[in-house]
């Protein structure tokens, strides 16, 4: 269960050395990560207010801080208002987002065509 971001105080993480620990986008480029063009996106929101309306203002967007893929990202629009921008492309299917959104407002399905990691040694 997440406290609200008013309770806690922010964690600094060291930067990625790039020898024992990398960036997000690094990682998900080594995972060889595809999904199809033109499929529908396995990623949705029940209710696209929730993002900005209860996860940011109560506890500081965690879509942008628990996904290992960096998959939500918050975004400013014209009007210089966050909105949830999901770049379903970069998904490595841990389902994460499922399980950890705090009003489970995230829904995960199964992308279509065996997208997502390519894990050629496993």
């Amino acid at each position: 269960m997440l406290k609200p971001a008013s309770l806690c105080k922010p964690i600094e993480y060291p930067k990625p050395d790039g020898k024992l620990t990398f960036d997000r986008l690094s990682s998900v480029f080594i995972s060889n990560t595809n999904h199809e063009e033109n499929q529908p996106a396995h990623l949705t929101l029940k209710d696209a207010t929730v993002p900005v309306g209860i996860n940011l203002k109560t506890y500081a967007g965690p879509e942008a801080r628990f996904c290992p893929a960096g998959v939500y990202e918050f975004v400013k629009v014209d009007s210089d208002e966050d909105r949830l921008q999901i770049n379903a492309q970069n998904c490595v299917h841990c389902k994460t987002c499922d399980i950890k959104d705090p009003t489970q407002n995230i829904v995960w399905v199964t992308p279509e065509g065996g997208g997502g990691p390519n894990y050629p040694n496993m």
